[in-house]
């Protein structure tokens, strides 16, 4: 999310994060809201045709006429297939972090209650703990990073996201970055890869 964010201002384009566009539905109580909170509190993953649906409706929007950097879709290999018949995809990214690496960056994650922003504890914290930057919003921990439903998230990020990486792959989008401790070192091989000037 921090990448994507950081690829988007660069761009001058949106950041879709699909799971930025789930957790408004569900505070707003809207009827994909509903049905996605008993999927999300879980770390499961929400049905593929409700995410398609999402992410196509959300690409319609004006603003993403010039482009957008998609944060958390597509993930599953049914979700690329589909994206492709509804979108031109540039490139994929997958920043490449170990399962204890991963688990200790998502407990440390906190978001911010209003804009979405996205901090952690020890890598990006906000000048004020607790406090975002940007509005002022408190900050939390999201209730899918716990440490049980992090666990749950890396067994199905194995079964059901890793074959989107060989999908891309073997399309020929496929741009894998080493994730660094630093944030700056991983935004620099970020953009060397994408070859967008720092």
């Amino acid at each position: 999310g921090t990448q994507a964010g950081l690829i988007a201002g660069r761009l001058g384009i949106p950041t879709i994060s699909t799971g930025n566009l789930l957790r408004a539905a569900m505070r707003d109580g809207t009827e994909v809201g509903q049905k996605v909170k008993g999927y999300m509190d879980a770390g499961k993953l929400v049905p593929d045709e409700l995410m398609i649906d999402l992410v196509q409706e959300r690409l319609g929007q004006g603003d993403c006429q010039n482009g957008y950097v998609l944060d958390g879709f597509p993930r599953t290999l049914p979700q690329a297939k589909a994206l492709s018949s509804f979108a031109t995809i540039d490139a994929a990214l997958s920043i490449e972090v170990s399962d204890e690496e991963i688990e200790q960056r998502m407990e440390g994650r906190r978001i911010c209650t209003v804009c979405q922003t996205t901090y952690h504890v020890d890598d990006n914290p906000p000048k004020v703990e607790g406090v975002c930057d940007k509005c002022g919003g408190k900050l939390a921990i999201r209730k899918d990073d716990t440490h049980e439903v992090v666990e749950n998230r890396l067994h199905i990020y194995h079964e059901e996201t890793e074959p989107v990486k060989e999908y891309y792959r073997q399309e020929g989008l496929l741009l894998a970055v080493r994730g660094q401790k630093k944030l700056a070192d991983t935004t620099s091989l970020v953009f060397e890869a994408l070859g967008i000037s720092l």
